[in-house]
């Protein structure tokens, strides 16, 4: 004599199938999850790893439930779909409490895991310093004693002395406590570097990708900032933020280099002569004024400030 299933109870082969789809799933998600790093730029900052990892596990949630849902539809329109010329509605499901449970429980920890992982990364890249708000203008903010960020390394002199970044429209500028004004920012590899940003104008986000950073130039605040850079090389920094017609040429170039070569540079570059940088978005508004100034109205660019290195718009950058 046999024994057959129960009514209503899952048949044991079922089961096995669902288990296989749901560690199928997990393996899948986990993969998409590794490959995910491959689909970023390269990490040239201490603050890459956390974000990839973050990122990672946001793409392996999201890879499980999307692929178990696919998994799903894909099932039910193979194997579970209606007759041709059935039109009846399906059976009503309501008052499964188990199952309401469930679906919001499931949700609840998704979200929660990746607020905690959130949360762990955001005190983990806990750079921002102190935020003064000025008036005056440029000139006042520029000489505003913003308060010192918390020295997290063990150079403070570098805490006390950083560097002024000035966003405009369309131009950055880098002025070093050496006295070195540049358009293209030079930065130590391996060590931590403070920086002092300022706006002139509207609001500019300061944003390299490769460093996973970005942090918003607000008009009037002066905002002490600090990074460590752990690879050398070129990388770019664009305006993240709509700051008016030419807001897409208001990008430079990072360079990241060792320590030696950077103390280097920063001697020759103050031998260097002031001079304008160069500027596309002046060039760009040149030509439309040569163009009789038609089209929509636009701001005119200011002044290209003047530097001792202006950055090389030729130059090859990673990211």
């Amino acid at each position: 004599m046999t024994t057959t299933a129960t009514s209503g109870s899952p048949r044991p082969w079922a089961v096995l199938l669902l288990l296989a789809a749901v560690l199928s799933d997990l393996a899948a998600s986990f993969w998409m999850a590794a490959q995910s790093h491959r689909w970023l730029p390269v990490a040239a900052s201490a603050a890459a790893g956390p974000v990839d990892d973050l990122f990672a596990l946001e793409v392996g949630i999201g890879s499980f439930i999307f692929l178990g849902c696919s998994g799903v539809m894909l099932w039910t329109l193979l194997f579970n779909r209606a007759p041709k010329y059935d039109l009846d509605n399906g059976d009503p499901i309501e008052g499964n409490l188990k199952l309401e449970i469930v679906w919001t429980v499931i949700p609840l920890v998704i979200v929660m895991l990746i607020a905690w992982k959130a949360i762990a990364v955001s005190t983990t890249l806990s750079t921002l310093g102190g935020k003064v708000r000025v008036s005056g203008g440029h000139a006042a903010m520029h000489g505003a004693e913003a308060p010192a960020a918390a020295p997290m390394a063990a150079d403070a002199t570098a805490a006390a002395n950083p560097i002024d970044v000035i966003g405009r429209q369309w131009s950055w500028e880098f002025i070093y406590p050496n006295g070195v004004h540049s358009s293209e920012l030079h930065l130590p590899e391996g060590q931590r570097s403070f920086l002092r940003l300022s706006a002139t104008d509207v609001i500019h986000g300061f944003y390299v990708p490769a460093f996973r950073l970005k942090q918003d130039l607000i008009p009037g605040s002066v905002i002490d900032y600090s990074l460590i850079p752990t690879r050398a090389g070129r990388y770019r920094l664009r305006d993240s933020m709509f700051s008016g017609g030419y807001f897409a040429s208001n990008q430079t170039d990072v360079v990241v280099e060792p320590p030696e070569a950077y103390e280097d540079w920063l001697a020759e570059a103050l031998r260097q002569p002031l001079r304008p940088a160069a500027n596309a978005a002046t060039d760009l508004y040149n030509q439309r004024l040569a163009r009789g100034d038609r089209g929509w109205a636009t701001v005119p660019p200011a002044p290209p400030p003047l530097v001792h290195v202006s950055a090389d718009p030729e130059a090859p950058h990673e990211s």
